[in-house]
């Protein structure tokens, strides 16, 4: 059975598509049950990876089941067929993601980026204090609903903090997400803090918010982390962003995890 017989057996009418890689896509729906679209992840375990078949996703459903806060998109079903599709049904970004936005409109005012970034802490504080940390933050990451309030998306990197017999946290040495938004810790494979990781994306999409551009230029690694240790981070002089702004992006742009664990506090 093809995916929209699948989807019409379970209430749903397929609509467009709105991403697709080697082993899973995205899809739009019509939900007969909830009386609106929604947006319909398809995982093919035919063709994923063994690792993120037995790593990545088991989490990914287990974390997407368990958390349940308004500026993190809502998933309302998960099913597998015996083929080996898995369907995750969840809120559908109606106004696309903060990327599109950003490309489409350029930089945010400050006290709309203030609002959306809020948004975004508030969800990763109530990550992390269920000790889940997101591991991909990005702006292709942030939907955006009809009001365009930020809905924190894809936790295919996400996971369960661990800790050893004696409570002390496990460090993570698996390198997620993308370069341009990775700290320095991750870039260098160093075993890292996940929720100090999360910290430092943070510090990027809200440069990118404010600025409309990266504050890293990704293409050469080697300049980039040179850049990154040495604390520089240069706004653009034609923004004129509020000091206090300027310096939250700062303290969560350290290189230095100590002190950027200190600075946890903007969360």
């Amino acid at each position: 059975m093809d995916d929209a017989a699948i989807l019409k057996k379970r209430g749903y009418v397929l609509g467009i598509n709105l991403g697709e890689g080697s082993y899973a896509k995205v899809k739009s729906a019509y939900s007969d049950r909830l009386k609106f679209n929604v947006a319909v992840k398809i995982i093919n375990k035919k063709k994923a990876p063994r690792d993120f078949l037995e790593r990545f996703l088991p989490r990914e459903i287990e974390i997407l089941a368990k958390v349940n806060h308004r500026a993190i998109v809502k998933t309302y079903e998960i099913f597998e067929t015996s083929d080996g599709k898995v369907y995750i049904v969840m809120e559908l970004g109606v106004q696309g993601d903060l990327l599109e936005f950003i490309k489409s409109r350029g930089a945010i005012s400050e006290d709309v980026a203030c609002k959306m970034f809020r948004q975004l802490s508030s969800a990763i504080k109530y990550c992390h204090d269920l000790d889940v940390v997101h591991r991909d933050l990005k702006c292709e990451n942030l939907l955006l609903d009809k009001d365009f309030n930020i809905k924190l998306s894809d936790f295919g990197f996400s996971r369960r903090l661990t800790r050893d017999e004696n409570g002390k946290l496990i460090l993570s040495k698996t390198f997620c997400g993308s370069a341009a938004y990775a700290a320095p810790e991750v870039l260098q494979g160093i075993p890292y803090e996940p929720k100090i990781y999360d910290i430092w994306s943070l510090g990027v999409i809200l440069f990118i918010m404010v600025c409309g551009s990266m504050p890293y230029d990704d293409s050469n690694i080697g300049k980039m982390l040179k850049i990154q240790k040495e604390h520089r981070v240069h706004f653009p002089k034609s923004k004129s962003l509020t000091v206090e702004c300027k310096d939250l992006i700062y303290r969560m742009l350290q290189p230095d995890v100590a002190r950027r664990r200190g600075g946890s506090g903007v969360l």
